[in-house]
């Protein structure tokens, strides 16, 4: 398993998901989801917070489609409707790579010293994260985001 370091990353265009009701086990090479969960409001601003109690909600899973498909007709509207996105912004990022997709324990192990180091760095952080899953260079990418809150 190879992590990068904790890194400052502006997004300047967001990534589209359509809204998924599961995530599948196991994470197939040919796709891309992103999980967005609310944190424990308290835990997200300590430096040593408890691992049973940092998530809080799911918020939503999103699934990239495959965007070599033809599109069928979709009413524009319901379109927007199951849209969920990693919106434009400034994030705290770091990821994972493996052999395989890392399982919820081991990227919130991860998140914890994400937020370690960024409360150390002096950075404000939202109440949000988001897990981004995906296969490229022949591998599992597990990526973090953690926006930050601008003075």
């Amino acid at each position: 398993m190879e992590n990068t370091p904790l890194t400052r990353l502006d997004l300047r265009k967001p990534i589209i998901y359509t809204q998924a009701a599961i995530l599948p086990s196991p994470i197939p090479k040919n796709g891309e989801f992103l999980l967005c969960y609310e944190l424990n409001p308290a835990q997200s601003r300590n430096i040593e917070p408890e691992t049973g109690q940092f998530l809080g909600s799911l918020a939503f899973i999103g699934s990239k489609t495959d965007e070599s498909a033809p599109e069928q007709a979709i009413d524009p509207a319901k379109k927007c409707e199951n849209e969920v996105s990693l919106p434009v912004g400034v994030y705290l990022f770091t990821q994972s790579r493996s052999s395989s997709a890392l399982e919820q324990e081991k990227w919130l192990d991860l998140a914890i010293e994400q937020q370690k180091d960024g409360l150390w760095e002096r950075n404000k952080l939202g109440n949000l994260l988001y897990v981004r899953y995906l296969y490229e260079d022949s591998g599992f990418v597990t990526q973090l985001f953690r926006p930050l809150v601008e003075n």
